[in-house]
């Protein structure tokens, strides 16, 4: 009966070690679905998936730290998930829906954009951690070209152009942001 109980908490620890990784995988599946909708042209569905992917990757570090599960991996993902669903999608959405009409400066403000995240990830990656966040995160970025997306039929489309070239360089920037 020792052996069946030590078994059952062995694979408890095991399932309870990934809850949080899971989680950054649906950030990222949901990133991945909002990038195909993008293609298909279904941007409303692209939005939504963009919102509920950031309600994901709000909670899973809040997990990871509640059940004291973090680790390198999870924080590696936790990139990964980030880099689709905060720059990818929301650059497609953005391009596809709006600034595309700008022709060779809106692909590059685009590329540009997706850059930048990357950027910023890749530096907070090897940054320890100190109460702040050096440039502005990812995430709210790409909350923000979302949220500002859904104002395209009040919103002259130049303002995309110039919200997108603002946005990457807030990321790379050495401004500092306290964590919440």
């Amino acid at each position: 009966m020792l052996f069946k109980t030590e078994v059952t908490d062995i694979a408890i620890k095991k399932v309870k070690s990934q809850i949080a990784n899971m989680m950054t995988l649906c950030n990222l599946f949901l990133g991945g679905f909002s990038i195909i909708f993008t293609i298909q042209g279904q941007l409303r569905y692209s939005t939504l998936l963009i919102f509920v992917a950031a309600l994901l990757d709000r909670f899973d570090g809040m997990v990871a730290r509640k059940l004291k599960i973090e680790s390198e991996l999870g924080k590696q993902l936790d990139s990964m998930g980030d880099i689709i669903s905060f720059g990818v999608a929301p650059a497609l959405l953005l391009y596809q829906g709006i600034i595309n009409i700008f022709s060779i400066p809106g692909i590059f403000f685009t590329v540009f954009y997706i850059g930048c995240g990357a950027f910023r990830l890749a530096r907070f990656n090897i940054t320890e951690s100190n109460g702040y966040f050096h440039g502005l995160p990812i995430t709210a970025a790409g909350c923000i070209l979302t949220l500002c997306y859904l104002g395209n039929e009040i919103i002259s489309t130049s303002f995309y152009l110039f919200l997108i070239i603002i946005l990457s360089f807030f990321m790379i920037s050495p401004l500092k942001i306290k964590k919440v």
